[in-house]
């Protein structure tokens, strides 16, 4: 599907939908339980659903009541029935975090399984589990395309790199409390993306399990159960980000119904925009966690000619590179590094290429690095362009915020992507005033 956007500023209020990071963890969770959940405000995007198609594969109940989902848990633990049970076949659509999240959970519940996915999801590096499955013995392999894991994850110490992804360490975080020991969980690199960990380990606590920071990682007590629990799932800061982004070049949009002490790492655009606006910092720089250096402070300096430069690291909140890049772009007289960002290039798309190929197009000037990207800020772009989302719904909707303040017509290709995490993302746009077709 393609979207045509003639240039026009947004108004109006909007919420965002649910947070698909809070929502995956919430599902995963209550499906490991014991007795019945409710999770109320569950938008059905593609990668929930794919995390709700693989936890009832893997033996949980799970109905859909409007946006309320009622979970059967399946009482997994080390003497589940469950675990005699054929390997599951587990399909994650092109969802990473779904993929990465239950390939410990499979072996801890059914001994391994079989997992499939699309687009360039069976790309993505799993090397940091590998390395750990392979020192406990559990077969791991590629087959006709898909990921097949064969073992029992014994509990114990498990070494991790923190480098590459959290979403490895949330996956051992669900899984190691439903072993027969105790287990520890050790860092052997700087750990990026710390917020999503901080975002899993409150998660558990609601639903009963015990993970305690350690000097170098976690300890995680075994024979732990999930009780069962009811929440609400917030609204998602990585989207709200699109908006506030729309907002700070120039839209009139006014974004509610955020939860301003979310444990959603995301939350810190609302710093990296206040950055870029010349304002102090609100509380919301990057702190130091297991005693190892944290992400940059944003910084702000003066140059010469009146310009400004932002420098931001964005290690500890990677999927906002998109919308703080449509941000800068539009920054007038203040040019943006978006700094420390390599793991970007294994998303759904190289999203650095991305990001610099779609905004050079739409008349931005970037300049792109192995790990960072600079944007030199504009007062408007030209337009008059198609441009490819790359497959990738954070790119197509930050090419929909950059076309608010483009002279001519954006066509953006590829742009039904946004249903992977934001599917109403369009009926929103043109609610605020969007013009497409």
């Amino acid at each position: 599907m393609n979207v045509t956007i003639t240039p026009r500023r947004l108004a109006g209020s909007i919420t965002p939908p649910p947070s698909k990071s809070q929502a995956h963890r919430l599902i995963i969770a209550a499906a490991l339980g014991e007795g019945e959940s409710l999770l109320h405000n569950v938008a059905c995007s593609q990668d929930i659903a794919a995390t709700i198609r693989c936890m009832a594969e893997l033996g949980a109940g799970l109905e859909r009541q409007g946006d309320t989902l009622r979970i059967t848990g399946m009482r997994a633990g080390p003497r589940s029935p469950l675990r005699r049970l054929a390997a599951p076949r587990l399909d994650c659509g092109e969802s990473g975090s779904t993929l990465r999240f239950l390939m410990p959970v499979a072996l801890a519940v059914r001994g391994g399984g079989r997992f499939t996915g699309r687009g360039r999801l069976m790309e993505r590096p799993q090397e940091p589990y590998f390395e750990l499955f392979r020192e406990k013995g559990i077969s791991c392999e590629y087959q006709d395309g898909a990921l097949v894991l064969s073992g029992r994850l014994a509990p114990g110490v498990c070494r991790l790199r923190g480098d590459v992804s959290s979403q490895f360490i949330t996956g051992l975080l669900y899984a190691l409390p439903l072993l027969d020991g105790d287990s520890e969980i050790v860092i052997t690199t700087a750990l990026e993306s710390r917020d999503y960990v901080a975002l899993t380990v409150d998660v558990l606590k609601r639903f009963g399990i015990e993970a305690t920071p350690s000097a170098r990682g976690w300890r995680v007590p075994g024979g732990q159960a999930y009780r069962a629990c009811e929440r609400t799932v917030e609204a998602d800061w990585s989207q709200a980000a699109f908006w506030y982004a729309a907002s700070g070049i120039g839209s009139d949009v006014e974004v509610t119904g955020m939860d301003l002490d979310s444990a959603q790492g995301d939350k810190m655009v609302l710093d990296w925009g206040r950055m870029l606006r010349g304002e102090p910092l609100n509380g919301g720089e990057c702190v130091p966690i297991l005693g190892r250096t944290a992400p940059e402070t944003p910084v702000r300096t003066e140059q010469a000619g009146g310009r400004s430069r932002v420098e931001i690291d964005v290690s500890c909140a990677p999927d906002l590179v998109p919308p703080m890049a449509a941000w800068g772009a539009l920054a007038g007289n203040t040019d943006l590094c978006l700094k420390n960002a390599a793991r970007l290039r294994m998303k759904e798309s190289d999203r650095l290429s991305a990001v610099t190929e779609v905004l050079t197009a739409l008349g931005a000037r970037v300049t792109e690095t192995a790990d960072s990207l600079t944007i030199f800020g504009r007062e408007e772009l030209s337009g008059g362009v198609t441009v490819d989302s790359h497959n990738d719904h954070r790119i197509a909707m930050m090419a929909a915020i950059a076309a608010t303040r483009c002279r001519r017509s954006v066509t953006i290709a590829g742009a039904e992507c946004v249903a992977k995490s934001y599917p109403d993302f369009w009926k929103d746009y043109k609610s605020l005033g969007g013009d497409i077709t």
